[in-house]
């Protein structure tokens, strides 16, 4: 990835979120405490459905990937973005930049098919309950993940492949906080329209058949729930939606308005919200989302705290 053989600049400068030190100092704090919540609940996730044997389902498999995404997508980000709020030089290299943008995509694309994942084991759940065991076995829930974690891969081997073909001439001051492909395309001094195009056609197909695929389970588990007779029977099925249902809205309400819109609507402050959202406050989201509206999480957690216990050797 490296670029100096196409370019005049030696690296790129994150702009970052604020101008003011004392606005900096305190996005340090918060955003430091945002990723230590996020470190603890997606590992302390990982780690209660790895230790609990009744946690070990299709859909707690699913989540625990969730959450190992999840942790990582905002290891990508954060880490720089405390380092650059404290720092008095916000550089990052190029094969640092791309790298990081490598690894956003990577993650991002892959979450998006791992929700349409979830809710495709959701729908079989609720819609087939008694070929549930034999739909949802072992095999396919590790081939689902596998095709997540292989699409992931195209589609950023895609895009930084296309973004590696630019030429940057001029300014190396990257408006945002972290290595993003729009505010990457507008310092490049070439032709961006092709790139943009591709950019654009492979993270809408990603979007796009991700949320079609959650759409359709949703539309019949919908249907299905409407048949239910019973209003206890309706609202167990409700909540065994509820959780994943909440998480999908608010990770594909901000990836949309962020991505699926022409550049030229491309709006810094708006952005970068929306950004400082799907990268950081999402990450934090997802296990409490998933554990706080989860009895069998809470369960588990007092089974494996107890399990502890017992088993701690008296003094």
């Amino acid at each position: 990835m490296d670029r100096r053989n196409n370019t005049n600049v030696p690296d790129f400068i994150l702009e970052g979120l604020a101008d003011s030190e004392e606005v900096q100092l305190v996005l340090f704090h918060l955003f430091l405490l945002i990723y230590l919540v996020t470190v603890l609940g997606n590992a302390g996730m990982i780690l209660i459905i790895r230790l609990d044997l009744q946690l070990h389902t299709p859909m707690y498999f699913f989540l625990s990937h969730l959450s190992f995404i999840d942790l990582s997508y905002s290891s990508v980000i954060t880490p720089k973005t405390l380092e650059n709020l404290i720092a008095s030089t916000k550089h990052i290299s190029f094969g640092g930049c791309f790298t990081q943008m490598y690894f956003f995509i990577f993650l991002g694309a892959a979450e998006c098919f791992l929700l349409a994942s979830m809710a495709y084991d959701r729908f079989v759940a609720i819609c087939k309950p008694l070929q549930y065991p034999v739909i949802m076995s072992p095999p396919l829930c590790h081939f689902l993940v596998t095709i997540c974690y292989m699409i992931g891969f195209s589609d950023s081997f895609i895009n930084v492949l296309c973004m590696n073909t630019l030429h940057f001439c001029d300014s190396n001051v990257v408006h945002h906080f972290f290595c993003d492909t729009s505010p990457i395309l507008a310092l490049s001094c070439t032709d961006t329209h092709d790139v943009e195009t591709m950019i654009f056609v492979v993270a809408g197909s990603t979007l796009v058949a991700s949320l079609i695929t959650i759409s359709a389970s949703y539309a019949s588990i919908l249907s299905t729930i409407l048949k239910i007779t019973s209003t206890s029977g309706k609202q167990r099925a409700f909540s065994t939606c509820a959780s994943h249902l909440l998480g999908v809205t608010i990770f594909y309400g901000t990836m949309i308005f962020t991505y699926l819109k022409p550049s030229k609507s491309y709006s810094l402050g708006k952005d970068q919200v929306a950004s400082v959202f799907y990268t950081i406050v999402i990450p934090m989201l997802n296990p409490l989302i998933y554990s706080l509206r989860n009895k069998e999480v809470k369960k588990a957690v007092l089974r494996v705290m107890q399990k502890r216990e017992t088993t701690r050797p008296l003094r």
